[in-house]
């Protein structure tokens, strides 16, 4: 048997690299490569040429230094530098923390240390953890291995969490253990220290000033504007359905969610349902750039030089300053026209005879705000990336998913006819589309945006067992992937989860057989007009939960319902092709793969004989 050199040993950490590297220059996109670039068992661990494996406690081993004493005393003697030294718990992470984790994972896989986190390792071929739709691999390996599981590329480990209880645990409980970690480092070069990468510290001053701009009185404004904004995607509409011409669907939903934001969060018509301009290009080129960074597993931008010799980061870097240069235009139009307030003073703003309602003069006016134009212009940044991902995806399901269901589609126009007529909605009239609501809510749970939210331990600690059957030790400098997808299509947790059912959010559901730590969905503990995690106990996560949770999330569900609600009431589709050629793909949300085609048929608002008796039954029901 020939002994693992003390260069095999170094090469390491370089291993997956190398595969993904060589996955993607055989054709393979670094998209598809969201985890791991082997074609062949991407989670299982490797073996080095010239060593001897053996299986062990589920895993493929290596004796690392048989018969090797010298190679194992430098070993021990890297693990002694200085730059080594572990950071202290709850700070910031360092270098020794992150090679601490690699140094456990080398050791489980290619020694013979047992697992310092204990849980199981998952392995097997899963296609889909390379074709774009990583989050239904994670599923696969979800059934399979359970609620706790651990995913190896190469020496680099995820622990991966689908169960509420421990989820609940890392998200509001124990909180304060945790960062965003990776998704930090891949997000910062474009959003900088915006409320999503921020670190904890500066994630607590920026929370404090931005939480109260989305206060009732302003959010009700903004449903005026969702509907105004709407109201022209319609018009678009009402020429493609006399022309009886198809639309890819997914495409208007991108450009109705991105003139909102514009218009909301800084005061700029972007106007991009009637028209092109470079700064609508440049932002949907940093969109795409953003998700793409989110689903590469090597930051090649971060190499010296990188922004100079990679041609699509050099557009990505100028296509950045176009958007920054109008993002510093609108910041320093607000600073000059500031009428500094107190915060009382802002919640009482009559924002109808108000110029300009966006968060950017809210946030200018704030008195003893005096924020920087670099962290105004991170905040306006997050918001725009953050608030068109997630509103323009949620509409693109919910279309998806009605217009294949005409029981369910006659019940939402039946709802919408009764209470609209021919107005743009109000926030009361939100209030009573209750269907429509939940119609939003579903689309956000069978296709959550994000699929996965993504922490790092600060701390060393053990999580609870959950239905897991095993307290998970979680090390320092550890990576954590929390399956929404698996929280949403879990059977145990939501029955028939496949199945497009609004009128699920009506019943209550509990299940201690499988989850005996598991409240349940109770749609009494719903405070809002839109199902969370506080009345499903952490088992519906559509924007996260505990402290980060995300501060846009009645904007953002406002703001579909308008739009979901009014076309509706004016359209009927029908889909170019077949449903299941739509397919899906995950970026920074999950995306169709083909587009969603479809013609819009103009459909009559009075109620039809069928959708009058199906208001009826509603209004028996109390809807």
């Amino acid at each position: 048997m020939r002994r693992l050199c003390l260069g095999q040993i170094a090469t390491l950490v370089l291993l997956q690299a190398t595969k993904t590297i060589s996955a993607c220059g055989s054709g393979m996109k670094v998209e598809q490569a969201f985890i791991g670039g082997a074609t062949r068992s991407p989670f299982r661990p490797s073996t080095l040429p010239g060593t001897r494996s053996r299986r062990g406690a589920g895993t493929t081993r290596m004796e690392v230094f048989e018969g090797n004493p010298f190679g194992k005393a430098v070993w021990d003697f890297v693990w002694k530098l200085p730059i080594m030294k572990r950071g202290e718990p709850g700070t910031p992470i360092q270098f020794g923390d992150v090679a601490h984790v690699l140094r456990k994972n080398i050791e489980q896989i290619y020694g013979d240390e047992p697992s310092v986190d204990g849980a199981p390792l998952a392995e097997g071929e899963v296609s889909s953890m390379t074709d774009g739709t990583a989050f239904l691999g994670l599923y696969q390996y979800f059934k399979k291995y359970g609620p706790v599981y651990k995913l190896l590329f190469g020496p680099k480990s995820f622990i991966v969490l689908s169960d509420p209880t421990i989820i609940k645990h890392v998200l509001k409980t124990n909180n304060v253990a945790y960062d965003k970690g990776l998704l930090a480092e891949i997000l910062e070069p474009i959003m900088g220290k915006g409320l999503i990468p921020a670190d904890n510290e500066t994630w607590k001053v920026r929370r404090r000033a931005i939480v109260p701009a989305f206060h009732q009185q302003w959010l009700e404004h903004m449903v005026s504007l969702f509907g105004e904004c709407s109201d022209v995607l319609m018009r678009k509409l009402e020429g493609l359905a006399a022309s009886k011409t198809d639309v890819d669907m997914e495409n208007l939903f991108c450009s109705v969610s991105l003139d909102i934001i514009g218009k909301a969060v800084f005061n700029y018509p972007f106007d991009s349902v009637t028209k092109e301009s470079p700064v609508i290009q440049a932002v949907y080129s940093v969109l795409k750039e953003a998700e793409h960074r989110s689903v590469t597993p090597l930051p090649y931008w971060n190499l010296p030089l990188a922004n100079i010799f990679v041609p699509r980061l050099r557009k990505f870097k100028a296509d950045l300053k176009i958007i920054n240069d109008v993002l510093d235009e609108l910041i320093e139009k607000a600073r000059i026209s500031r009428v500094e307030s107190d915060l009382e003073d802002l919640e009482r703003r009559n924002y109808e005879n108000v110029g300009d309602a966006s968060l950017l003069r809210f946030l200018v006016d704030l008195r003893g705000e005096d924020t920087s134009n670099k962290q105004l212009r991170d905040d306006l940044m997050t918001m725009l990336i953050a608030g068109h991902e997630t509103t323009a995806a949620v509409l693109t399901w919910a279309l998806f998913e009605i217009s294949q269901k005409p029981d369910v589609r006659s019940k939402l126009q039946a709802e919408v006819d009764r209470v609209l007529g021919d107005r743009i909605p109000t926030l009361e009239d939100i209030k009573a589309m209750q269907l429509v609501r939940f119609s939003v809510a579903e689309s956000l749970r069978m296709y959550p945006e994000p699929p996965l939210l993504i922490r790092r331990a600060l701390e060393d600690h053990s999580l609870p067992k959950g239905t897991a059957g095993f307290e998970a030790r979680i090390i320092r400098g550890c990576d954590i992937f929390i399956s929404i997808y698996n929280l949403h299509r879990d059977p145990d947790l939501w029955p028939n989860p496949n199945s497009f059912d609004p009128e699920r959010y009506l019943r209550p559901f509990i299940n201690k057989e499988k989850y005996p730590e598991w409240a349940g969905f109770d749609p009494a503990q719903v405070t809002g007009l839109y199902p969370n995690e506080i009345a499903s106990d952490f088992a519906m996560l559509p924007f996260g939960g505990g402290a980060r949770k995300c501060v846009g999330d009645q904007f953002a569900t406002l703001e579909a319902t308008v739009t979901l609600a009014m076309l509706l009431r004016r359209f009927d589709f029908d889909f170019v092709g077949k449903p299941e050629d739509v397919g899906m793909f995950t970026g920074a949300t999950i995306h169709t793969r083909n587009g969603l085609r479809m013609t819009p048929r103009r459909r009559t608002p009075s109620p039809s004989p069928v959708a009058a008796a199906v208001d009826r039954e509603l209004q028996g029901l109390g809807a």
